[in-house]
């Protein structure tokens, strides 16, 4: 994650967002705010409600221009963003054939020939009208429902809204009689995933560029590395990516043939110079590589000197320019991201850096040093017919002899602004927008303020918005995880970049119509995690010292971001970088994480499991504090303090704290227990039944501790079970240890 900003601001933003963001212009009227919006998001930028609707029948067609079947855009339709249209009008009438029936179970024939258009027919037509750019669409379904557009990117985002309708109907078949024309106030609206610490399964991605094309969000940004990990798997590269866990050629070839029917570019991103421990030690080439290297001194204080490449050696320039030579060609968006962010500025002072400096008379600065390699690089995703993206950043370091090229877009990361920062060069807005849902950044994104506050700029120098993801401290996180806090703040993304009017309801009243649309054709259900009752847990973390798996590299520095392995299940977990637990020797088995900060913590990204369920940890607490949260999510936890009584406990936030007759002593270790049902909740301690509630929660598997409050005290032995174990098998449980 971008990092740079005071913690202090960034948790402030996090929190109170709604009263620190700037205030918004006054907006101009809402045009459908007579009418009403008709019940899709996001909501048309014209609507004109003609009164009744118009029904498909099994007597329906679908009629395609014949002068549109073989293209993709007339001359009006070529832009250079959102990226040229890939799908021909014939493959768009069939992707409609099929969804019109997914949605309302009719089987309409698709016919190109000159017929005049029957009273619940759909006419699809591209037309040379410059108003109508690359994405507007004109939808008439005052008889017939008529869409046109300039390119077949407007005329799938016509037919969008005319599925959604269909899906909003209780019917399935009725369409509001209406006219519209609907052009999106920004140009890229854009999605990303932090695909370098954590690897996505491609049936999420399949099932998320289903829902951006729906939404008419038109970008996923996929950045495939970062310090953790590399995500691009080619045989000209080995050891740099692990296969089980990155993408093949062919992998990126399903998901652009796919994004092509949806709509959406897949725009990817490797991080250079810094972020870069996994290239760096897969090549040799970090700064705390090879002879007279630079040292802890010279770059952020959790990190090594190998998270920077070493950007004053030639050979270190030769390769990053050979990897962006080879993976931009596997990508057709028409922008590529390197990065570029969080420089150290203390790498300024590292011998290397000063000899560098002091021999080349291009360069005289660690600015100019850096805008240097981002010009180098530009020069190569240029040649390939792209154009470069970087975070911003560089505009803060001094650089007298060398600025960045002009085409370079910045993706402006730091503050809550949406506003053009950057003189001289396009920018896409991120800053107001950051999922990076673990204890140390705890951001989400405002969604009040994003709804009824925000007002998407349309300067020249604007090409949109972005929602970013980051999975720093959840590298093993459950997908599913992350869709849950993503999906409202998305939608909200959708809905505003595209129509920048003022709202015509609340927020209340934009979730209510995105839950009643539902998801689109073709997004799969993603498998639930088998529940098991045979006796065997579900997670167990040892808190023994491990090494990350195959596919992930350590780039902090010791002892931060260790890794808390999962001995039974498939989620690992990873402290943060300030005031990380420490690993020491005493524990129950083996080793024990010993937290002495609010801050400590560890990230799971696992998502909450219904009861019954049962949780045990061996606890040796060594103070008493006003809170003390075991495990933990957005909607729950488990207490060792319960907040108010100082006793075992639970709450399910915005609802009800509650208390066991139980105190966990200090300077001791105690084997506690919760054995969850749907109605009851019972506490153990060293396999004793020790209290009672009558309720209970989900289990909550995103971390150990919360961003205000955790233990103070060692952790050992923490296991989860899908059932709830019975007194016998608690006591069994304990008697194992042999204490």
């Amino acid at each position: 994650m971008r990092r740079s900003l005071p913690v202090l601001i960034a948790v402030l933003v996090a929190l109170f967002g709604s009263l620190l963001a700037p205030a918004a212009a006054a907006p101009a009227p809402d045009p459908l705010a007579d009418g009403g919006p008709p019940p899709v998001v996001p909501r048309p930028a014209q609507w004109e409600d003609l009164g009744g609707t118009v029904d498909l029948t099994s007597r329906s067609r679908i009629l395609l221009d014949p002068g549109s079947r073989a293209r993709t855009t007339t001359e009006a339709g070529r832009q250079e963003l959102p990226g040229p249209a890939r799908q021909t009008g014939q493959g768009l009438a069939e992707q409609v054939q099929a969804d019109i029936r997914s949605v309302t179970g009719l089987r309409l024939t698709i016919s190109s020939g000159p017929e005049e258009p029957r009273p619940g027919d759909i006419h699809l037509r591209l037309t040379d009208d410059a108003e109508l750019g690359a994405e507007g669409y004109r939808l008439d379904s005052s008889s017939a429902v008529s869409i046109e557009a300039a390119s077949t990117h407007g005329l799938f985002y016509g037919t969008r809204t005319l599925l959604q309708t269909l899906r909003a109907d209780s019917s399935h078949r009725a369409v509001p009689r209406a006219r519209s024309t609907d052009v999106p106030t920004q140009q890229v609206r854009m999605v990303q995933l932090d695909a370098g610490r954590k690897f996505w399964e491609m049936d999420y991605l399949e099932n998320l560029i289903r829902r951006m094309g729906d939404m008419k969000l038109n970008t996923l940004f996929l950045q495939l590395s970062d310090s953790e990990g590399f995500r691009l798997y080619s045989p000209k590269f080995p050891g740099l990516a692990e296969r089980k866990h990155s993408y093949s050629r062919a992998d990126i070839e399903r998901l652009k043939a796919l994004a092509a029917r949806q709509h959406v570019q897949i725009m990817p991103g490797i991080d250079v110079p810094g972020h870069a421990t996994v290239i760096s030690e897969a090549f040799g080439i970090g700064f705390g590589s090879g002879a007279n290297p630079c040292t802890g001194a010279h770059t952020h204080s959790h990190l090594t000197p190998d998270w920077i490449i070493d950007i004053t050696d030639r050979d270190a320039v030769e390769v990053t320019k050979r990897l962006v030579a080879e993976f931009t060609d596997w990508f057709d968006a028409p922008l590529f991201s390197i990065g570029a962010d969080e420089l150290p500025g203390q790498l300024a002072e590292c011998p290397r850096v000063k000899r560098h400096l002091a021999e080349d008379p291009d360069v005289s600065t660690l600015g100019d040093l850096l805008n240097g390699y981002i010009n180098t690089l530009d020069d190569v995703v240029t040649a390939h017919g792209k154009r470069t993206a970087i975070y911003n950043g560089t505009e803060h370091l001094a650089a007298p002899q060398q600025q960045v090229h002009s085409p370079v877009v910045f993706l402006t990361w730091e503050g809550t602004g949406t506003d053009p920062i950057i003189p001289g060069h396009d920018e896409i807005a991120i800053g107001p927008f950051y999922v990076t849902p673990n204890n140390y950044h705890n951001l989400y994104p405002d969604e009040r303020w994003m709804y009824e506050r925000w007002v998407p700029n349309t300067a020249d120098d604007m090409l949109g918005s972005g929602l970013m993801n980051w999975a720093d401290y959840n590298f093993w996180a459950e997908d599913r995880y992350f869709e849950q806090v993503m999906a409202a703040p998305r939608a909200l993304l959708a809905d505003r970049a595209w129509n920048g009017s003022a709202v015509p309801d609340t927020l209340a009243g934009f979730r209510a119509r995105t839950a009643a649309l539902g998801d689109p054709p073709g997004v799969t259900t993603a498998p639930q995690p088998p529940r098991t009752d045979d006796g065997r847990p579900s997670h167990h973390w040892t808190f023994d010292a491990a090494s990350y798996p195959a596919g992930w590299t350590y780039a902090s520095s010791p002892p931060n971001t260790i890794m808390a392995e999962d001995v039974a299940g498939d989620l690992p977990g990873t402290t943060y970088i300030i005031n990380n637990p420490t690993l020491v020797e005493d524990g129950v088995r083996g080793q024990a994480f010993r937290f002495d900060h609010n801050r400590d913590g560890v990230g799971f990204g696992g998502t909450d499991v219904a009861a019954p369920w049962t949780a045990s940890a061996w606890v040796k607490l060594t103070a008493t504090t006003s809170d003390q949260v075991l495990l933990s999510s957005r909607t729950g936890a488990l207490k060792l303090q319960q907040y108010g009584s100082g006793k075992v406990g639970f709450t399910r936030f915005g609802d009800a704290d509650h208390s066991f007759g139980y105190t966990v002593p200090l300077n001791r270790w105690v084997h506690l227990t919760w054995v969850a049902e749907p109605d009851r909740t019972t506490l153990y301690a060293d396999g004793e039944p020790v209290g009672a509630v009558n309720a209970s929660i989900p289990l909550p598997l995103r971390s150990i501790g919360t961003p205000n409050a955790s233990l103070r005290g060692d952790l050992d032995e923490l296991v989860t079970w899908d059932e709830a174990l019975t007194p016998a098998q608690v006591q069994q449980r304990y008697a194992a240890y042999g204490r």
